[in-house]
């Protein structure tokens, strides 16, 4: 067998693993999200504070963000297809978040970690996944992010741009200085929708922030989602 023959396969087969993830993520109902309160509400971000939770994650180095959250979502549909060590069957959830690392690769390149929020049932003890899928397990604590929504597809050429506009009205806002500083990742995109539905996509750049439960994030009065 070529190399391009072999090439043209692999994108073959990555291209059914990813089409039939994205059909299971469209007939699931009632999905489940990480659970947050929301701190303080603008017209275009708020502030949350997400409960701790589990994730299993993907590293994925390159270029595209495109091109890594389809890698990322390849290795994640089959470890939530039963490739993991109990063998056990996972239900989608929402959001797939990709969150990117700038010039962390070779070359300028990017790092990206595309991640899976665990349902659940899963939370407490997830699954390990077959060590060829170069998974890892994530624990996060609670936190703050600052979020921003913006419809279509989040693209290459569009998502810098929104996170952009999300560190602007961050600048003109109480948490100017709040971005946390230890963090390695720029900003996260996260997707909620389906690539088959058209119209009222929805997609939300999250950055994380410097708060806490304590103080809720730096704002008094809250509402809980």
């Amino acid at each position: 067998m070529g190399p391009f023959v072999a090439w043209k396969m692999e994108k073959i087969s990555l291209t059914l693993f990813f089409a039939s993830f994205l059909r299971f993520l469209v007939f699931c109902n009632g999905i489940e999200s990480p659970q947050f309160t929301v701190v303080h509400s603008e017209s275009d971000f708020e502030i949350r504070l997400y409960r701790e939770s589990s994730w299993i994650s993907a590293p994925v180095r390159g270029i595209s963000f495109e091109k890594a959250t389809r890698e990322g979502f390849h290795r994640l549909f089959q470890y939530i297809q039963g490739a993991n060590l109990n063998s056990s069957r996972i239900r989608m959830t929402t959001p797939v978040l990709t969150s990117i690392v700038p010039e962390a690769g070779p070359l300028h390149s990017s790092a990206y970690f595309v991640r899976f929020y665990l349902p659940v049932e899963f939370q407490s003890t997830p699954p390990a996944p077959l060590p060829e899928l170069n998974l890892q397990s994530d624990a996060w604590g609670d936190h703050c992010i600052a979020a921003r929504k913006f419809s279509g597809f989040a693209r290459d050429s569009n998502i810098v741009e929104e996170a952009e506009k999300l560190a602007v009205s961050l600048s003109r806002s109480a948490w100017a200085n709040s971005t946390k500083s230890e963090s390695k990742e720029a900003y996260s995109i996260a997707q909620y929708s389906s690539p088959f539905r058209l119209i009222g996509r929805v997609n939300e750049v999250w950055v994380d922030l410097d708060g806490s439960e304590m103080d809720k994030c730096g704002f008094s009065g809250v509402s809980t989602y």
